[in-house]
């Protein structure tokens, strides 16, 4: 079992930045991909960016240049830095990440409550 608690998330005016951080805990000897995705009022939910234990990161469009995903593997948490944040990226931001299952590839991938971020004047 993968328990994880996001923080960070708040109010922040047009052009501010906050960083996100979703901490991993219970019983489980690695995780795979960490990441996040967000949901806002009435639309689907979409990725925000993933990590790879290998360091490779992935971002969607609309973040790119914008946010930068991050992890410290000794404390399981993935962290997500965002910039320039605009109204369009007010959303319910949930932390995910996939624990690896014994005897294959597949994942099982666990999921955060969320943190709420606004952007408002």
């Amino acid at each position: 079992q993968v328990h994880l608690v996001e923080s960070g998330g708040g109010l922040v005016q047009p052009g501010g930045s906050l960083r996100l951080s979703c901490a991993a805990s219970g019983s489980f000897n690695s995780l795979d991909t960490m990441g996040w995705y967000r949901q806002a009022p009435g639309k689907q939910r979409e990725l925000v960016a993933d990590i790879s234990t290998g360091g490779n990161t992935n971002y969607g469009d609309s973040v790119k240049g914008r946010f930068t995903i991050s992890t410290d593997n000794a404390k399981n948490t993935v962290y997500l830095q965002m910039n320039s944040l605009q109204p369009e990226d007010t959303a319910d931001y949930l932390c995910f990440a996939d624990r690896p299952i014994p005897g294959g590839v597949a994942v099982q991938r666990y999921w955060g409550k969320g943190t709420l971020v606004t952007v408002s004047s």
